[in-house]
Order: C-alpha cells, then structure tokens, then sequence
C-alpha cells in the first residue's frame, strides 16, 4: 500500500535545518555530522565500555544520552538518533549482531523465497524504545535544534542480508539480483516496507526530518540503479513524506539525479564529489547536504578552514544547503576540530 502524500509545511518556527533540507536557502547553513552520535568522543566510548552496541540500540536511556552527547558538545543544528540501520532488523527477529571490526553479521543469510517470507512487519511495539527515546531528545533539544531519524535503504539492508556481512564485491547479491529478479523484487520490497514503517514511526514520536542511508548503492551502474533499486527507495521515502528526507549514499556520484527522485527534498553528497558540480547537477531540484572530507579534519587548520569556506560557498548556489561531511565521522577524530568546524559554519553569513 503506498502511504498518503502530505504537504512539508515551510514554517519559519521550525529548526534551520529542517527548513533548509526541505529546499530553501539560508543566510548561514545548518550543521550536523554523520555518526556524529558516538565514534570519536571519549563520553560515548565510557558509555560503550559497558553496553554492547545493539544493547545500546534498544535502551531509551541510552540511545537519548548518546544522541544528545555530540549536541551539547559541538552545538549543532541537530541531533542524529543513536541507532543503526539493522535496528529494524534485529526487532522483527533476524538473527544478527554487530561485530566490532566488522560491522553487521547475519547468522542465516537470506537466499531463498521462505528467507524473504520469514521477515514479518515491523510493528510500534518493536521499537518502542527508539520511540521512547525520541519523545525524550526532543525535551532536551532547543527550538531552534533538529531531530534527524533514519532508516537504511532496501539495497544495502538486502546486500547485508544475502551477504551475511559487510562485502567488497556484493557477488551473492549482484547474482541474486540479475539470477533472481522475481526474488529479487520480492525481498526489496519487503524491506521497503520495514524501513519505510520504521521511518514513519519516528516521525510519528516527534523526528522532524528522516536520512535514508543507502550505503552501498555505488556498487551499482545507473540503469540497474533505477530498475532494480530506486523503486523500493521510493517506495521507504513515501512514508515520511511529511517531513524534509535527505537520501545518501557512498560512491554514488552517477547516481546523483536518481537518488533526489527516489523521493528525496535533499541528495547527500559524498566527499568524492565536487560541491560545485553537484549544485550544478542536482542543486535546481534538490537541497544539497555535505561533503567536507571526513580525513581532512586530521590536517592543519588553514587547510580545513579554507575547504569548509569553499564547500559552503558553492553550497550557496543550490536550492537549501545542509552543511556536513561527505561520509561519517572517523573514530579517531579530534571533536575539538569538529566544534571549530560547526563554529566556522555558523559564522558564515551570506546573502538569503
């Protein structure tokens, strides 16, 4: 069932980033980092010295102190729920876990029709800590600070499931994908369907703005792209349709176009791509969110701040600019360089 259509209201009350991801252009840009929630700031690594990650995951209390420790910290224009994108996963009974070093791993890899029938829908009840969690970030954010939730894509959620882990080469899923299409098609939409719930239940709990994160989606050529893919992406972005929806993914500078009309008001852009030569390409029709180099925050200040400068100037020519790196941040960044970063940002004022 596709889900109504609801109009995104352009209130000046919202937070900036909201406005900004829906489509319109700021004096100063907003600023959040991807996995910003976690990594590289010493309060999070305490934390996770007692919790195992997907632990964290389904505990309101913490899922609300971590996603809040890079706010209070950096002063941000958002928080990033603290989650992951097998959360959803885990909570309708997919035997998996998240091993350090590793990430995701799926102890039966789905390959076959009764693999697929076996993920059931993902009801409120599942994630009702997630749900809990929002209701209390949002008490602790101020009017003006934003409330990101997100979901994974089918394609990269399936690529996990058929892999059974992270891959290089996605040969299971790519011969699924072209061997099966039937399958194929059978499995990205269930997975549509439980991203996209899970989105709209976020909302829902108080998420002013969702991110669908499609990962690995560089692995794939455009026409397969948009045959094989871009469908069921629509189809997890139709839920949230009352809110701005960034949609991002790595290595996917072909696919720039083709990401915004999965359903997106914003196209995340990677670092491997030229701020300006994705206005040009997509920042008429879309708000465009990134893309500082997440490994030039180890290099000297001048050169952060002059990339930070023109990032945010070419920025300026599309419809709404979303300051943030152009993948997630690294474990061992400084988060003193990233408060310097949020503070040049915001000291950029230009012309509305």
């Amino acid at each position: 069932m596709t889900p109504p259509t609801l109009p995104i209201v352009r209130d000046e009350h919202q937070p900036a980033l909201a406005i900004a991801a829906a489509g319109r252009q700021l004096p100063t840009p907003p600023v959040w980092f991807m996995r910003q929630a976690g990594r590289s700031l010493p309060e999070y690594r305490a934390l996770r010295a007692e919790h195992a990650m997907l632990d964290a995951c389904f505990d309101a209390d913490l899922i609300t102190e971590i996603t809040m420790q890079p706010v209070r910290r950096h002063n941000v224009d958002a928080a990033i729920l603290f989650s992951d994108i097998v959360v959803p996963l885990k909570a309708i009974g997919v035997d998996l876990d998240i091993v350090p070093g590793r990430g995701p791993v799926v102890a039966a890899p789905v390959r076959t029709r009764a693999d697929v029938d076996r993920l059931r829908d993902l009801e409120a009840e599942d994630v009702a800590p997630v749900l809990e969690a929002i209701g209390a970030i949002r008490g602790q954010l101020r009017p003006d600070q934003a409330l990101i939730g997100f979901a994974g894509a089918p394609f990269t959620l399936a690529s996990y499931l058929i892999e059974g882990g992270p891959s290089r080469t996605y040969t299971h899923t790519k011969a699924l994908m072209y061997g099966d299409p039937e399958l194929w098609h059978a499995l990205l939409d269930r997975l549509a369907h439980i991203s996209g719930r899970y989105l709209e239940l976020q909302v829902a709990a108080g998420a002013q703005l969702v991110q669908l994160f499609d990962s690995w989606a560089g692995a794939l050529n455009r026409p397969d792209y948009v045959d094989l893919v871009q469908p069921h992406s629509r189809t997890a972005l139709g839920y949230a349709t009352s809110v701005p929806r960034i949609h991002f993914g790595v290595g996917t500078g072909e696919l720039l176009e083709e990401i915004g009309a999965a359903g997106a008001t914003c196209v995340g852009i990677d670092f491997r791509v030229d701020m300006r030569d994705a206005v040009r390409r997509v920042g008429g029709t879309y708000a465009v969110q990134g893309n500082l180099d997440p490994a030039l925050l180890f290099a000297p200040w001048p050169a952060i701040e002059q990339r930070v400068r023109a990032i945010v100037d070419a920025g300026r020519g599309a419809r709404g600019h979303v300051f943030n790196l152009g993948h997630g941040v690294l474990p061992e960044t400084d988060p003193d360089v990233l408060t310097r970063v949020v503070e040049l940002v915001h000291s950029l004022e230009g012309a509305a």
